[in-house]
C-alpha cells in the first residue's frame, strides 16, 4: 500500500486574526497534485481536521469540498481520525454512509479495534481519547493515564493482527521524546498524555498527528506529519508537507515539502531600513510577517506606517524591550514619592530607552500645570 500521511489541517484556524482558508485550500491542492503524481492508494489524515470543536460555517464548507474532491471525484480512499481539536460527536454524523464510499472516519475508541482492511494492510484508526474513556471501555479503574490506557489498547489490537499482513496505526497523541511547537494546544497535565515509543514497535508504520513539526519524532517507524501550514513563529523555519509512505515487505517513507501560497517570516531591523525600497523590494511582502524593531525611540503610528508596505503583519515587537516585571516593581515602589513629571519621565525612558529631551520636558511641565489649574 502506498499512501500520503497528513494531519493537523486545523481548517478554520486564524493566524493572529488573519483568515487562513485561502492558504489551507492552496495547501490541499498541492497535496492532491502529489497524490495524482505518485498514484497513491489512499490518504491518511491523523486528526485535528478542524481547529475548533464547533467550526465556522466557512470552515465546514471548505472541508466538505475537500472531501468531495478527494473521495468522490478522485476516488481516493480516506482514512481519518478525530483529534483533540475536533468534536468527535459532530464528526461522527454520517459515518456509516461514509464507509460505503471508502471514507473511513473513526471518532470513538471502540472503533479502533476493528481494523480497516486494504489489500495486505490492516489500518487501525485510533482517535484522540481521554483516559476515562479507556477506563470505561476496559472496565479497569487502574487506568489513569494515556500511557496506561495505550498499553491496554495496543494489546487488544494485537489480538486481530494477521501474520501475513502489515499493520498501520493512525493516532493523535504525544510520544515520549518528541519536540513541540508553540501552536499546539497543550492537552497534558503532569505528562498524562505521554506514550512510550516502545509501545508502538509492533506496527509497520505509525501515522501520528498532534505535533506540528514533522521532525518532532525521528525514531523507528513512527512519524508526525506536521501541519500543512506554519501556525506560529516557533514554526518559521520548519518545512511543511506530507509523508509519502509505502508499506510492503519493508516500510519506506519520505517527507515531501509542499509550497505555500503565503509563507510566514520574521523580519528584524530598524524602522528606516524596513521602510526603504532597497530593502522591502527584496521581500515577499504579502507573506505573513512577524516584525522585530530594533529602534529605541518613539515612532508615531508605527503599525499603520509599516502596514502600508507589509499588509500581513501578524506581530510587532521591540527587539530591545524593557523588563516589564522589573519596571513594574520599580514604579510601584516609587509611585508614592515621585512627582507626576518624574514619574512620566521614568516611564518614557523605560519604554523608549531614551530620556526626555529638554523641549519634551518643557511640554510635559506645561501640560501638567494646565491639568492642575483645571482641577482647582
Amino acid at each position: 500500500m502506498k499512501f500520503i500521511h497528513t494531519g493537523d489541517w486545523h481548517i478554520g484556524k486564524k493566524l493572529n486574526g488573519f483568515d487562513l482558508l485561502e492558504e489551507q485550500r492552496y495547501a490541499f491542492e498541492q497535496l492532491m497534485k502529489l497524490a495524482d503524481l505518485e498514484q497513491v492508494d489512499g490518504i491518511i489524515i491523523a486528526g485535528d481536521l478542524y481547529d475548533r470543536s464547533v467550526p465556522a460555517v466557512e470552515a465546514v464548507e471548505l472541508f466538505n469540498q475537500m472531501l468531495i474532491e478527494m473521495n468522490l471525484q478522485a476516488k481516493y480512499p480516506v482514512f481519518a481520525i478525530s483529534g483533540n481539536h475536533d468534536s468527535a460527536t459532530r464528526l461522527e454524523t454520517g459515518g456509516p454512509w461514509f464507509e460505503a464510499l471508502n471514507f473511513h472516519l473513526h471518532t470513538r475508541l471502540e472503533q479502533a479495534f476493528t481494523p480497516v482492511e486494504f489489500g495486505n494492510v490492516q489500518l487501525y484508526l485510533l482517535p484522540y481519547f481521554e483516559p476515562f474513556e479507556a477506563r470505561q471501555y476496559f472496565k479497569d479503574d487502574r487506568i489513569r493515564t494515556i500511557e496506561g490506557a495505550m498499553a491496554s489498547v495496543i494489546e487488544e489490537m494485537r489480538q486481530s493482527f494477521q501474520e501475513d499482513k502489515q499493520q498501520v496505526l493512525v493516532a493523535h497523541f504525544f510520544v515520549a521524546g518528541s519536540e513541540t511547537s508553540d501552536s499546539e494546544t497543550k492537552v497534558t497535565v503532569g505528562g498524562l498524555d505521554v506514550v512510550p515509543l516502545s509501545l508502538l514497535r509492533d506496527f509497520d508504520y505509525v501515522a501520528l498527528g498532534h505535533l506540528h513539526y514533522q521532525r518532532a519524532l525521528t525514531k523507528g517507524n513512527a512519524r508526525y506529519s506536521g501541519s500543512l501550514l506554519k501556525y506560529s513563529t516557533s514554526e518559521v523555519n520548519q518545512p511543511k508537507g506530507v509523508w509519502l509512505v509505502e508499506v510492503g515487505a519493508e516500510t519506506v517513507f519520505d517527507f515531501v515539502e509542499l509550497p505555500f501560497l503565503r509563507d510566514l517570516q520574521v523580519l528584524e531591523g530598524d524602522f528606516a531600513t524596513l521602510m526603504a525600497p532597497s530593502f522591502y523590494e527584496t521581500i515577499q511582502r504579502d507573506n505573513y510577517l512577524a516584525i522585530s524593531l530594533t529602534d529605541r525611540g518613539v515612532i508615531p503610528n508605527v503599525m499603520t506606517q509599516l502596514r502600508t508596505i507589509y499588509p500581513q503583519i501578524i506581530q510587532l515587537e521591540r527587539a530591545f524591550g524593557r523588563d516589564v516585571k522589573q519596571a513594574s516593581r520599580n514604579t510601584t515602589e516609587a509611585i508614592q514619592v515621585t512627582s507626576p513629571t518624574a514619574l512620566f519621565a521614568n516611564y518614557f525612558k523605560e519604554t523608549t530607552g531614551e530620556p526626555l529631551s529638554p523641549r519634551q520636558r518643557e511640554w510635559l511641565d506645561d501640560e501638567i500645570s494646565e491639568i492642575e489649574r483645571g482641577s482647582q
